[in-house]
């Protein structure tokens, strides 16, 4: 094999490697990294994620899942889906009522000293979205936040793979 075959094997090799990672970036998933302390002690500042962003094109956002939605161009947040369309949410005493049933929440911190809100209804289309550590968040209780609208969301945190000995999966799940 000549040098320059060799060569062209090689630049090759590297050119479909790029294309295809940013493929994967593009329209499969996409790593995101956590700043602030506003899903602690879910997810803790500096962890990176992966973020699945093609499981909205055939599943519906549901209450637990832990989302990353742009908040304005070029700033991202990630918070965790409340309240799905039709929902009617009201917080009293700091705990979350989804249609008049408290919801339990063994993710979040023990203070729980949050003013109450609501009732609000979620219109169709939207999400209530409430980050974890409920004394500092700026989720959809905001104004400035408000209901979290489908097509701003790029996708559900799935996976924490940095620091390495932090790796682990996100559970979705609330009860």
């Amino acid at each position: 094999m000549s040098k320059w075959a060799e060569v062209w094997d090689w630049t090759r090799s590297i050119l479909i490697a790029v294309i295809l990672a940013l493929l994967i970036r593009l329209f499969l998933f996409e790593v995101f990294v956590v700043e602030g302390r506003s899903m602690h002690p879910t997810l803790h500042e500096t962890e990176r994620l992966m973020v699945n962003k093609l499981v909205y094109l055939y599943d519906d956002p549901r209450p637990g899942d832990i989302v990353v939605f742009e908040f304005e161009p070029g700033r991202d947040f990630i918070k965790r889906v409340i309240g799905v369309e039709g929902d009617r949410i009201e917080i009293i005493r700091g705990r979350v009522h989804i249609n008049n049933n408290l919801i339990e929440e063994p993710y979040l911190p023990d203070s729980r000293d949050i003013y109450d809100y609501g009732p609000v209804e979620v219109p169709p289309g939207y999400y209530f979205v409430m980050g974890d550590y409920r004394q500092n968040s700026m989720d959809s209780r905001d104004p400035r936040v408000g209901f979290i609208s489908r097509d701003h969301l790029k996708g559900r945190a799935f996976f924490i793979f940095w620091p390495p000995w932090e790796a682990r999966l996100i559970s979705s799940k609330v009860e």
